[in-house]
Parts: C-alpha cells; structure tokens; sequence
C-alpha cells in the first residue's frame, strides 16, 4: 500500500508541477561558452570562460559578475531612483521627502568636509568624562541604542527553544579586524592587514588631534585589547553548533558571575525589561568581565575612541573617509574608492530600507513575476517531497516528520506584506550625520519593543531591493527579496531551463538550509527541538561529514583550501539545491524534451544556467578574505563542487573516467 501512495503522490505532483508551466516563454540564447575546454575537467570555465578572460574588475569594486557583485549594477539602479527623488518636491514626513532628503544630505560633501569630525566631539567628550567601569558601562549602553556598538552586542529576536516569542540576546563582540584568526596568524598577508589596522587606528587618532607619537602608541594599547577580546571568541566553525550557542542564562546569576559587566544596570539603561537573557558565547562575556577590572580605564577610553571613530569614518570629513578606505583596500584589493552615489545608494538601502524599497518595487518588480516565483517555488517544494520519499537512508517515521517539516515552510517573496514604519525618523537635507543618528535610533526602538512580545512572522530581515535570498530556521521560512529576482538567476519570459538552473537552484539551497547542519535542528515550528530517530540522525551526519571532508580537498588559491567545516551547511544546501531544481525542471514539459535549442539541449542549458549564476571574478585579495570568512565556497566551488555530486550532469555533457571532475558513482555524495 505505501509504494502505491507514493506513485500517487508522485504522479499527482508531475501533473501538477507540468500543468503550471507556461509554453509562451522566449528562448533566451546561451553566450560566452568557452568550446576548446571539456566540460568534464572544469565547468564553470567551460560555461564562462570567454566573459573571465576578457572582462576587468572596475577599480571601484574587489569583484565583478554575479552573485553579491550584483549589487554593483544594482545600486546603480537605487540610483537612478534616488538622483530623482531627491530632486522633488514632497510632503513632509513621506517616504519620498524622507529618501530624497537622506540621500541629498549624504551627497553634499562640501557641508560634510566644512563638519569635520564635529558631529562626534559630544561622544568624544562622553568617553573623557568616563571616570570607572559603571561609567564606562553607561556609555556602552547608551551607544548601542544610536548602533555604536562596542563591547556588548545586544539584540531581541526568536527564542530558539520557543520560537513564537521574543527574547534578549547578546554575543560575542569588540574586534575591528574581521575575524578572530586575524589576531594570531603569521603569515606575510594577514600580517599585512594587521599593520594595516594598526596604521588606520593611528591616523584616526592623529585627525582626532593627538601627535603621530602619541596616536601610533594608543594605537598598540587598543590593538592589545582587541587582540585579548578575540582569545575568548569562538571560531565560526564553533558557531556553527546551535546548541553550543543558546545559553539562557538569568539575570540574577550574572550579577554574580560576571558581576563588573553589571547586567541589570546596563539591560535597565538599554530599557530591556527582561530577567533573563540568552549569551550566544559566554567566554567572551567571561572574559569582558575580567578585562574591565584589569585593564587600566584610560585604556579602556582609548579603545572606546578608537571604536566610535572607526564606526563614524565613512560618513564623516574626507580624511576620515580616505583612511577607512586605506584599510578597505589592503582587506578587499578594491582600487579606488566607490563613488558617491553608490555609497549614498547603499546608506539609504541600510538605513531606510523599505522605505527606499516600496520605490524600487514599484519602478522594476512587476505582480506577474511574483506569481511566476511562487509557482517555481512551490513546484521544487514538491519535488523535494518525491525526494525525501525516495532516500534509503532514512526511516519512514522520520521522512513524516521532515515531510511535515517541508509543508509547514513559510515562503515570501518580492517584497514584505507589510512596510515598516519610518514616522519617528526625522530626515533633513543638510545634516547627515544626524540623519544617520535618529535612523539608527529608530530602529533600535523598533527592535526593542519587540522585546517580550510574540514574533511578528510577517517581518524580513533584508531589503526588497538586495540581491540576495535566506532561510530563516526560528521561523521555518523562505526568503526572495525582488532584488535576486532578476537575470542570471531568474527572468519572467525565459525558458523553464534558465529559471530551473537559475533561481530553482537558490530555491532548492534555501529550502535545503532547512536541513543543513544547523537547520535540521529546528522542528517545523522553528523551535530547537530532535525530531529524528537516533540512528536517522547519525546516518545524516556520516552525510555531512562526507561533504566536510570532500570539500576541504577543493583549492583556491595557491595552497589555500576551501574550509570543509565551516561551509559545510551551504555546500550540503548547494548539492541538494541543485538535485531537486533538477528533479522540478523535468517535471516540466521542457524538461521532458531532449529537443536542442540552438547549440545545447534543455538538460544542458539547465546545467550551463547554474554556472552563469555563480559568474564572478574577484580580486585575490578578496578571495582571501573569502575564504577566511565566507560561509559559502568561492563561486567556482559552487559550481563544479556540487556538479562532481550530479549523475544527471554527468550524462548531459557526457562526463568520462578520465575529466577532472569525475567521481565514481559510490563516491557521488546525495544527502537529500
């Protein structure tokens, strides 16, 4: 009986998968295919080879193509709306007034160069009027609620344990370099941005007013501290355990074991109203506690400065700007600096998100497309279903579960239900540092009053015009801004082979992250909670390792390997994402023709269509950057990393023994 539900189900989900594919769309040409290479020995250059060869990194970027390096072309487009907005005029107190006038006062250097550095003397001024830990502690406090955050990183979101509420958090924090292995690794290139940072530290202080002496010696007494902090942080491999990292602890209980950090006071000057609080990473806080009594309190102010200086340096004088991009350029390899308008796109974007998105949305994110999406959409989450049926590794009890897991999945696309609410935001034309200011106010009030309160699952966590989508486990939901909705990765009136390649993939990664590594963690209902049966669980994690230590054999640069445990979750959602994008393509009436369109059959363009979404050259410095921080493998990776684990691509460019990307069948790895 249950083999006939399944070719039910099975046939059920081709009918319905086949019936909602449209047979109006335009066959969009594949270009840029480099023939003399075979695409069994590398894809990605066999797929886009001829653009890598022949296109430049603009010297304002540290990369180019696709992916993340969309958001180049992309706030060109925020722009264009912006430059228009701007020069209108609008009722005070709307989003038009609001993003037009932000951004005008963001593009008059010449009141921001008059400033100086005179819109942060008052904090400045705070930290010399610091006299012992409970003063510096009310500084800390009252700087998190502007965003000047510093040795305490607060927070309100979902409970991991009840994810329908709203709790307190903090983690780790404090580092100015971008990662805690940057404090004690050796080698000539992370030596390099060390010197850098310590350069940058000094010159902030010099245009602040202190002597190139006394500013290069303050400089070595905040990088100590630093460089202390980051003993006690956790690596990012460590903060992939989700259980390591929810640690409830109560109020009254830190009052005695981190009592000069002082919790009560500080959660009461932050208006938290809490008597408990979850630490994602409690030796760092251990650590903090120590730090505050030992540490000198004119160091501790020096290290204050330093952070609010480094915090304000974009959006204060050009001096402080051409410093903060000094530091940039040894990290990422960018040349020059971005221009104006592109910064200003970018601060709006961040700072009046969903207001500058209502614009975006609609100016370029027509209805139909949405509808195009949720249909693709919605078409990969049942052909994930016909795959959790089929896998042999795991019990029927456990397929209930992660089926009913699948079903619950939220999924928004395009833009929110509901904007948020930008009225306490006071903008005016010609002070952007206060601009900066109330926005951050405000959205630090937003996320307090949440605090207590049950989760609002309408809310996203991005911009609707950022090209980029997520998962989010607390609430068992999906995410695709309209940024991302556009071409390589998704185009209204293409053929199903581009979108399926396309965003079909990202839509296959996304739902997989349900159930990475971390995600599978998390029941239907977004709670930390064991939903599989003992031996389902250890056979799932024999899967992980083998995508841990197959990827940790994949070079990049030089000798500089991929860490396997690190993007473990978004290489295992790359393999599975791509599976069943496949497995949804051929339940469509395109997928199940072998008809060729121009030079490539609708299996190959499917394949070539994943390559072009990962099309990117990069600087190396900031490949290096990449793979030290980076969760998700460098694009290359991305593609032939998850093609070496696809019989299905194998036989559409006739992969042999003999290509460089061949594995044998046993060694092919399927998770999901």
């Amino acid at each position: 009986m249950k083999h006939v539900v399944i070719l039910f189900l099975t046939l059920f989900i081709l009918a319905s998968c086949t019936n909602s594919t449209k047979s109006d769309k335009k066959l969009i040409e594949i270009t840029g295919v480099d023939a003399t290479l075979t695409p069994g020995d590398d894809f990605y250059r066999f797929a886009n080879g001829k653009w890598y060869d022949s296109v430049s990194i603009p010297a304002s970027q540290a990369g180019v193509g696709a992916y993340m390096f969309m958001n180049y072309p992309q706030r060109m487009r925020l722009q264009g709306i912006l430059d228009s907005v701007s020069r209108g005029e609008h009722p005070k107190g709307s989003i038009e007034q609001k993003v037009g006038d932000f951004y005008a006062s963001g593009m008059d250097t010449a009141t921001i160069n008059k400033r100086g550095y005179e819109p942060i003397k008052p904090t400045l001024a705070s930290i010399d009027a610091i006299t012992d830990v409970t003063s510096l502690m009310t500084f800390v406090a009252n700087q998190i609620k502007v965003n000047n955050s510093s040795i305490m990183a607060f927070g309100v979101g979902p409970d991991d344990k009840n994810s329908s509420m709203n709790i307190a958090h903090a983690y780790q924090t404090g580092l100015g370099l971008p990662d805690r292995d940057y404090y004690f690794k050796s080698d000539s290139s992370v030596v390099a941005i060390q010197d850098a940072y310590k350069t940058y530290l000094t010159t902030l202080f010099q245009l602040t007013g202190s002597s190139a002496a006394t500013a290069k010696e303050d400089a070595e007494t905040v990088y100590e501290i630093d460089k202390q902090l980051a003993d006690s942080h956790r690596t990012r491999v460590e903060r992939r355990d989700v259980i390591a990292n929810y640690n409830m602890m109560a109020i009254t209980d830190l009052k005695n074991t981190q009592p000069n950090i002082g919790w009560a006071k500080f959660l009461e000057q932050l208006d938290a109203q809490t008597d408990s609080i979850d630490i994602g990473q409690p030796a760092y806080y251990d650590k903090l506690n120590t730090l505050l009594k030992s540490t000198p309190i004119n160091a501790w102010k020096l290290y204050l400065k330093a952070n609010t200086i480094e915090t304000y340096a974009s959006d204060l004088s050009q001096p402080f700007v051409d410093a903060a991009f000094d530091f940039t350029k040894v990290i990422s390899g960018q040349a020059v600096q971005k221009l104006r308008g592109e910064i200003m796109a970018s601060a709006v974007d961040n700072y009046l998100g969903e207001a500058l998105g209502q614009l975006y949305v609609k100016k370029y994110f027509p209805e139909r497309a949405k509808e195009r999406m949720l249909d693709l959409v919605n078409n990969i989450q049942k052909a994930y279903a016909v795959r959790i049926d089929k896998l042999e590794w795991m019990s029927d009890s456990t397929k209930i579960k992660a089926k009913e897991k699948l079903s619950a999945m939220t999924k928004k696309i395009g833009y929110p239900d509901k904007w948020k609410d930008y009225d306490n935001v006071q903008i005016s034309r010609d002070t952007y540092f206060e601009n900066i200011v109330s926005a951050a106010a405000a959205s630090y009030e937003r996320e307090l009053a949440k605090l207590g309160k049950p989760v609002d699952r309408s809310e996203w966590y991005t911009t609707p015009s950022t090209v980029t989508a997520y998962n989010n486990p607390s609430a068992n939901e999906i995410v695709f801004p309209a940024g991302i909705l556009q071409s390589p990765y998704f185009d209204n009136d293409a053929d199903d082979a581009l979108n399926y390649g396309g965003i079909g993939m990202v839509i296959g990664h996304e739902i997989t992250h349900t159930f990475d590594d971390q995600g599978a963690q998390y029941d239907k209902d977004g709670n930390v909670k064991d939903w599989w049966t003992k031996d389902d669980y250890a056979k799932f994690k024999s899967r992980i390792q083998q995508v841990i230590d197959q990827y940790s054999t994949f070079t990049v640069l030089d000798s500089l390997h991929i860490k396997g445990d690190m993007t473990v979750g978004e290489n295992t959602a790359d393999i599975a994402g791509i599976a069943v994008a496949y497995d949804a393509f051929k339940m469509t009436k395109q997928g199940q023709d072998s008809t060729k369109v121009g030079e490539f059959t609708p299996d190959q363009r499917f394949f070539l269509s994943i390559a072009r979404i990962w099309k990117v050259k990069m600087k190396d410095e900031f490949l290096r950057l990449w793979i030290n921080n980076n969760p998700h493998s460098p694009p290359v990776w991305r593609v032939n990393g998850p093609l070496m684990n696809s019989t299905p691509f194998y036989n559409a460019f006739d992969v042999k023994p003999e290509d460089k990307m061949f594995l044998s069948k046993e060694d092919r790895i399927t998770i999901w």
